[in-house]
């Protein structure tokens, strides 16, 4: 039996933007406790952790094909992978005990400073063991073109379980299909588009006012974006070309706090969190000479989800998005709010783009690359200066084989001259905040993270909301026998094996 499956022009167009220094995939680093998964040695046992994952891929299709692509047209496919391996996929090395969060925020930066092998099926999970306080980490790599954030939310929830259930079920036998031959995919390609008038009169014919609606709604969004760019951000030293090389850094802040400040100082969860970053960013860019006047202009690019009913499980792209401006020049931390919820209170009467079966056909057809040069140009516009994403969570502690996972702290890819971006996720309880940061153009991402702290403080203080004193973002530090913290790099001879699956 032949079959595949065309990736969207939305899905394709992650493929190309990616090049040696913009790496397109999403993940996490999620921390667990040991619990079971402990061996007699001290360390995790990858044995079982690869079997686990591997009986649960057929939930997951997309997760063994591989990216073909159509001779003459060029347009990618998904065909399955007759060479899978889950030891390549499913990877395994350890931190000099006891790591600490340093070191592997250090490691998170070099794995994902690696791009994926176009070859194999576009995901990886890289198991880390020895960290400090009984616990390991799964730092997580999918490419963009399979997932989004909710779909990525999706994947954690096919392999994450609401309870400490460490039993592997015995998964479907797996029997890779016949890859297409060049001659089956032209054949293919041809017919579609001859068909396509057919298939989009029968769109239209069918529900002519939800087409008309959508083609608005994509026009309008076109509009905002276009109009957004003609005004040019301002520029900063977080928006240089970047390199290939990658830093990656944390917060975690208690929910209910973040709660208690939105419903004592009006707004949403999501306000609360772009006046935090716009505080960060007005000590950040201040302590290095930026002039922060009013007419300073600073945006941010805020990629939404969207639920379809033709999206099932086999992952893609359903997007709409938002653009923010951040009062960066603003001091006190209750006009940056107040400022914030208007910025983002002027979006919420627009209506998300639903893209539709025969909008997304015509620009697979005709204009397959569009996507991907209209983003390349309104980033080279300097439209906006940063990318910030916000992912729902479940409020409930989550498992893998029994193992408790602590925090899952999400990744979101660099592009052109996007120094810095942030992704959010909240679960069981707590806001997990991820930054990555190219490793030349933002060497200090730190300081910015400590700001972003700062700034959230403020707001704590002017709702009167008291401030955890425990940071939920770092494990209490290892002492030597004296007391004294330990500092220590991590091994070049690690990183090396690392690279080598298994």
């Amino acid at each position: 039996m032949t079959t595949y499956s065309r990736l969207t022009a939305l899905d394709r167009s992650f493929l190309d933007i990616e090049d040696r220094n913009t790496h397109m995939h999403v993940g996490a680093t999620c921390i667990f406790e040991c619990g079971p998964l402990h061996t007699a040695g001290g360390g995790i046992d990858i044995d079982r952790m690869r079997a686990y994952v591997d009986s649960r891929l057929h939930l997951l299709p997309r997760y063994r094909q591989h990216i073909a692509h159509i001779p003459l047209e060029g347009h990618p496919v998904w065909v399955d992978d007759d060479q899978f391996d889950i030891r390549y996929h499913v990877r395994h090395l350890s931190l000099p005990r006891p790591g600490c969060d340093r070191e592997l925020k250090r490691l998170a930066g070099w794995i994902n400073s690696q791009q994926l092998d176009r070859g194999k099926p576009l995901w990886e999970l890289w198991v880390v063991e020895g960290l400090e306080q009984d616990r390991f980490a799964v730092i997580a790599k999918t490419h963009h073109c399979m997932i989004d954030g909710l779909a990525g939310a999706d994947f954690l929830a096919v392999l994450l379980r609401a309870d400490d259930d460490a039993s592997i079920e015995e998964p479907p036998r797996w029997r890779p299909r016949r890859a297409p031959s060049s001659l089956d995919l032209v054949r293919d390609a041809a017919l579609r588009r001859l068909t396509l008038p057919i298939r989009a009169a029968r769109a239209i014919a069918g529900d002519p006012a939800g087409m008309w609606k959508n083609t608005r709604d994509l026009a309008s969004a076109l509009y905002e974006t276009t109009a957004a760019a003609v005004q040019a951000a301002s520029e900063t030293p977080l928006n240089r070309p970047i390199g290939s090389h990658r830093r990656f850094d944390w917060l975690c802040f208690e929910l209910e706090q973040v709660k208690a400040v939105k419903n004592r100082l009006g707004g949403t969860i999501n306000d609360i969190v772009l006046a935090s970053v716009a505080g960060g960013l007005r000590g950040y860019l201040d302590n290095r000479g930026v002039e922060l006047d009013p007419s300073f202009l600073f945006r941010t690019f805020c990629p939404v989800g969207i639920h379809t009913s033709q999206r099932g499980n086999s992952g893609g792209n359903f997007v709409s998005a938002m653009m923010a401006e951040l009062p960066v020049a603003e001091r006190d931390p209750l006009a940056r709010l107040a400022l914030v919820r208007a910025s983002t209170r002027s979006h919420k009467d627009a209506a998300p783009v639903h893209g539709t079966e025969v909008l997304e056909q015509l620009a697979d057809e005709l204009f397959p690359t569009m996507l991907a040069r209209f983003a390349s140009t309104i980033e080279s516009s300097r439209a906006y200066n940063m990318v910030v994403t916000n992912v729902p969570g479940p409020q409930f502690p989550l498992y893998l084989l029994g193992a408790p996972m602590v925090a899952s702290y999400p990744l979101v890819p660099l592009f052109g001259h996007q120094g810095v971006g942030i992704a959010l996720l909240s679960y069981d309880g707590k806001l997990c905040w991820g930054f990555s940061a190219d490793r030349d153009v933002v060497p200090d991402i730190h300081d910015l993270v400590e700001g972003i702290r700062h700034a959230f403080h403020e707001l704590c203080a002017a709702a009167e909301v008291r401030v955890s004193k425990a940071r939920l973002d770092e494990a209490p530090a290892a002492s030597t026998p004296d007391g004294q913290r330990k500092t220590r790099r991590v091994a070049a001879v690690d990183l090396e094996r690392a690279a080598v699956p298994g």
